[in-house]
């Protein structure tokens, strides 16, 4: 998978544990907590769901990277 369609899973799965957000508004190196008001809670359950959509595991290390869109599509496609 490339930067552009791991970030259009990012969106998809932003909007479906926050339906009330519009996270294609969002900089790449904004942070999505802030800007989209996301809790620790919604950032879990958004790893949990590319967990199971993508059928990854992500480490909790690895866990500061899904703060930005930027970074999680980076990450998810191995960049």
């Amino acid at each position: 998978m490339n930067f552009e369609e791991a970030r259009a899973i990012m969106i998809e799965e932003i909007e479906a544990i926050a339906p009330d957000v519009a996270p294609v508004s969002i900089a790449d190196d904004e942070d999505v907590r802030e800007a989209l008001d996301l809790d620790s809670m919604d950032i879990f359950n958004l790893i949990a769901a590319l967990h199971e959509r993508l059928d990854i595991d992500i480490p909790d290390a690895d866990a500061a990277n899904f703060v930005t869109l930027g970074g999680a599509a980076k990450w998810l496609s191995g960049q």
